[in-house]
């Protein structure tokens, strides 16, 4: 078995490879001359996205900033619905690159700050709030980030998708990552902003591509941006000899002179001397993550492990059953005294409708939703169809498959309600289109407002939010009333045994059967399989680190789902055998208690692995991370509980009572 697990996993990570789609077709460049004759473009257009930081969860525009701005602009960029969500804003950039031309020490702009304007007194501590907190640009060119790779411990290359504003080195000579690298920034108290960008360019050239005589030699398609930092204090006189200036651009903190920024870059085309195609262009990115270069033996090991646990419980559960039906159904009927005991005893109440049967319906119903959307999601995401390179394509593709996935929501909570007897179908019906949507929609709406507030880029737009209710009113609440109404209409559930008119009365229970300490029990198991992945989620989430592991999270998830079915199904039959026929909440809250772990999970990430300042920051991660526990528990409530009510539904069938 160990084996299996071992090839299991090793294909789950080539799929993650082999099926790499970049998402986008290429984009041939070319010499200006001769963009005429071959469908081709001359101009590399840069974009430049949000700014983020750690530090802080409250991203801003490239336009909060007194940053130089686009002249001209162009084509309007169209952004889809995940990247909007997402707080994605890219927009032109003043930055003029045309392909194969080096440039050296071009002036994009100069920004001006007197001490006596208080306008200008914002506009600077605004960038100093910046530097202070470690705010980092994202640029984009050809659809790629613009990388800012340096060395870190152990003498590897990282490469960020992402450049540093500036530095700032305080009163105790403590600096930044960025001003680690250069010795020249060590004055205290002072802020290093860096105002000029070495841009590398390397392409890969048309004749290696195949693309025809007339092309070769003069284009090719970009494979790489890599971008060097500098501060400088350019010389009044400008031109070339200004980039050349040793020293630095200090900002002291207390602002008593004014203060004059000029912005300027450089740019270097470079032919590639490797074998590197443009469709694995990203690996360059994705390997050097510092902790995306992970033991793979570690992961495997535990995966192997889990999996031969689930097997050890599924073969435990297979022999006692088959020993308990074989005895049940071989005593003859004049021992009709003896012949009841264990989890036969019960048959009578096992199917005794459950208190607040309406709400149980109603979050299984929406955690079916949750779980196909889950299951298409990373089976595409698998395939690379959702891939980096095509931003936002894995948040719309969930959005849009939860939105029209209310039919079997709809479908689940009906049938499930009407076998426990309900008649309050309309009730029902709204719960499910309404609860959990709800409670979703209420979290991100108050920290929606948050943002508005903060005049952060993550704030959803009006119009936006619009279309996300609009989405949700006449798409996702009529597909769940069709489907309530085709599920109520079904024929009720027969249940296998019938239910006695007088409740069974339950024996004392011990410690390990009580309800709470067998549900905080039962999701020990199924976090042990995710909490490897949930690192690296995480740190795409909050550490604007790509994530690319899909091969793996599929695997994990279906593990997932193995676990929780196992877990709960063996924590029932024990509580059945126990003569506690209360196994209907139960079994939701025993695999859903998964997600308890995963919110104390997330409150270790925060202190330990997070440096957030400021308070709206703390409420917003705290915010996000309800809302991921939720859907996580309606997720994992809902595999304990189908697989709970399908092994309680055999097991009776099974055996003979009369």
């Amino acid at each position: 078995m160990n084996r299996v697990a071992l090839v299991a996993a090793v294909l789950a990570v080539g799929a993650a490879q082999a099926f790499y789609l970049p998402g986008l077709a290429p984009v041939n460049y070319c010499l200006k001359g001769v963009m005429d004759e071959n469908k081709c473009q001359s101009s590399v257009p840069l974009y430049v996205n949000r700014l983020n930081s750690e530090e802080s969860i409250i991203p801003y525009e490239y336009a909060h900033f007194d940053f130089c701005q686009a002249t001209e602009k162009p084509d309007t960029i169209v952004e889809n619905l995940g990247q909007v969500v997402f707080g994605e804003r890219i927009q032109p950039s003043p930055y003029s690159i045309e392909f194969m031309k080096n440039q050296n020490c071009v002036k994009v702009c100069s920004k001006s700050y007197k001490t006596s304007d208080k306008e200008d007194k914002k506009k600077l501590n605004d960038l100093k709030r910046a530097m202070n907190l470690n705010y980092y640009h994202h640029w984009i060119v050809d659809n790629m980030p613009v990388t800012w790779c340096y060395q870190v411990d152990g003498g590897n290359v990282f490469c960020a998708t992402g450049h540093p504003v500036g530095c700032f080195v305080d009163a105790g000579y403590r600096r930044k990552d960025a001003c680690v690298m250069d010795a020249r920034y060590k004055e205290r108290n002072t802020y290093y902003l860096f105002n000029h960008v070495d841009l590398n360019i390397t392409y890969h050239s048309g004749d290696n591509e195949n693309w025809g005589n007339a092309f070769s030699g003069a284009g090719g398609r970009i494979l790489s941006v890599r971008v060097t930092l500098r501060s400088i204090k350019h010389n009044q006189g400008g031109g070339k000899e200004a980039c050349e200036s040793q020293e630095v651009m200090g900002i002291p903190s207390d602002f008593k002179e004014d203060v004059t920024v000029t912005y300027t870059y450089s740019v270097m085309f470079s032919k590639s001397n490797t074998d590197i195609r443009w469709s694995s262009r990203w690996d360059y990115i994705l390997d050097s993550m510092p902790h995306t270069n992970i033991q793979w033996f570690s992961i495997l090991n535990s995966l192997v492990i889990v999996l031969f646990l689930s097997g050890m419980v599924a073969m435990i559960m297979l022999r006692t059953l088959h020993k308990d039906i074989a005895r049940y159904n071989q005593i003859d009927a004049g021992e009709d005294a003896h012949e009841e005991y264990g989890w036969k005893l019960v048959h009578g109440d096992v199917f005794r409708p459950p208190r607040r049967g309406m709400l149980l319906s109603v979050l299984v119903g929406s955690g079916t939703q949750v779980f196909i959307m889950t299951l298409i999601t990373l089976f595409f995401a698998c395939l690379g169809f959702l891939s980096p390179a095509n931003r936002g394509a894995l948040m719309t593709c969930a959005m849009v498959l939860y939105v029209c996935l209310g039919f079997p929501a709809g479908y689940v909570a009906a049938r499930l309600y009407k076998s426990f007897g309900g008649e309050k179908w309309k009730t029902n019906v709204l719960l499910t289109s309404m609860l959990c949507p709800g409670v979703v929609f209420g979290l991100f709406f108050i920290m929606n407002l948050m943002l508005w507030y903060k005049g952060s880029s993550a704030a959803i737009p009006f119009t936006t939010l619009l279309a996300l209710l609009s989405l949700w009113f006449l798409v996702s609440v009529p597909l769940t009333f069709v489907g309530s109404f085709f599920g109520y209409r079904k024929r009720c559930l027969e249940n296998p045994v019938r239910t006695n008119q007088i409740p069974r009365q339950i024996p004392e229970q011990s410690m390990y059967t009580r309800p709470l300490p067998g549900i905080i029990m039962g999701g020990v198991l199924p976090f042990g399989c995710i909490f490897i992945q949930l690192f690296f989620i995480l740190n795409s989430i909050w550490s604007s680190q790509t994530y690319y592991m899909f091969g793996f999270l599929f695997l994990v998830f279906l593990i997932l789902v193995v676990t929780c079915s196992e877990t709960t199904v063996l924590l029932c039959y024990f509580h059945l055998c126990a003569e506690d026929y209360h196994w209907w909440w139960r079994s939701f809250l025993t695999s859903g208690c998964t997600a308890f772990y995963l919110f104390i999970y997330c409150i270790h990430y925060f202190f330990s692995k997070l440096s957030i300042h400021g308070v709206v920051s703390t409420m917003l991660y705290f915010g996000y991370t309800l809302i991921m526990v939720f859907l996580f528990f309606v997720l994992t409530g809902t595999i304990g509980f189908i697989a709970c009510f399908w092994f309680v539904r055999k097991i009776y069938s099974v055996v003979k009572v009369d």
